[in-house]
């Protein structure tokens, strides 16, 4: 077991529940599909439209990139799955996927973040917009946002894999970090500390999170403009937000707690949730309800039709 090179995890979660793989196959294709598409539309959009180049679609914008880094190495694996009889994975393969997987989440949830602080400063501080929230400040903020998701992630991967093993069965279709601990032959006092920081700190940022929208709902309720800026940004923030974190929680909690006895389907769904649905709802949910961003997509695409007439 010693030698990393030789070990094979074997995943049984489709192993044990998808029956007509093709099907799901070609669905999962299109899914993965359109979810790059229309990722791929709205970071265009704002790129090509200097009028977007505000502090809250920027940040909407890694949260597109981060959807993508996401979906291009989760999905193909995947789509191999569904293709093959037996769902299976090297060791390497195994820590990778866990590495991409746990930074897609830490930049997920810190941009997240981000977003709640950038829509507390526009409508609680709207005089000191501007000299709080600068493009420079931005900027920094977002390459923290990407280190800090690599360095978490990289401190994960380095303590399982310092791990030595005694199973190959994952009980998932895809590996985690705690996954692989459970099969560990030694104490796992170490991960599990340093799992419990990490939590730990991304409960701060939901606290943090919690706090700025009590402020916002607080002044939001004061007038019309107010109430109609936090529909158009908050709202959807609100929703991608709730979705990310209510799904990933759940996911969690069953790995850690909930009981093995339970239908395999139950544990697919709720450990795929957080990984599919916000690359697919973030670019959909902001397209739709923001106007500047719907009026330019609808420019561009009238522009295409005229110059292929």
């Amino acid at each position: 077991m010693e030698n990393s090179t030789k070990i094979l995890f074997v995943l049984q979660g489709f192993n044990e529940t998808v029956s007509s793989k093709q099907t799901y196959f070609f669905l999962t294709l299109l899914v993965y599909l359109f979810t790059v598409l229309v990722n791929l539309t709205l970071i265009t959009t704002i790129i090509l439209e200097k009028t977007l180049h505000e502090p809250m679609l920027i940040f909407l914008c890694n949260l597109c990139v981060n959807g993508i880094f996401g979906a291009s190495t989760f999905y193909p694996k995947i789509l191999v799955d569904l293709s093959s009889d037996l769902s299976v994975t090297s060791y390497e393969a195994c820590l990778a996927q866990i590495f991409v997987i746990y930074s897609y989440v830490f930049c997920e949830f810190t941009t997240l973040a981000m977003m709640a602080y950038d829509r507390y400063v526009a409508i609680c501080k709207p005089l000191n917009y501007h000299s709080i929230i600068t493009p420079q400040r931005v900027m920094k903020l977002l390459l923290f946002t990407w280190l800090l998701s690599i360095c978490e992630s990289v401190i994960v991967v380095a303590l399982v894999a310092r791990l030595p093993l005694c199973g190959f069965n994952i009980e998932k279709i895809y590996c985690t970090a705690w996954a692989v601990v459970k099969l560990s032959c030694v104490d796992t006092t170490i991960n599990n500390v340093y799992g419990s920081i990490l939590m730990c700190f991304h409960i701060l940022q939901a606290v943090l999170i919690l706090i700025s929208y009590v402020n916002i709902i607080k002044v939001s309720v004061r007038s019309p403009e107010d109430r109609s800026k936090f529909m158009q940004t908050c709202l959807p923030h609100l929703i991608t937000l709730t979705n990310f974190l209510i799904a990933l929680v759940f996911d969690i909690m069953y790995a850690r707690y909930g009981p093995t006895s339970r239908l395999q389907a139950l544990r697919n769904f709720m450990s795929l949730e957080y990984l599919i649905v916000p690359p697919l709802l973030n670019p959909l949910i902001y397209g739709l309800r923001l106007n500047q961003i719907r009026r330019r997509i609808f420019r561009i695409c009238s522009q295409k039709i005229h110059a292929l007439k």
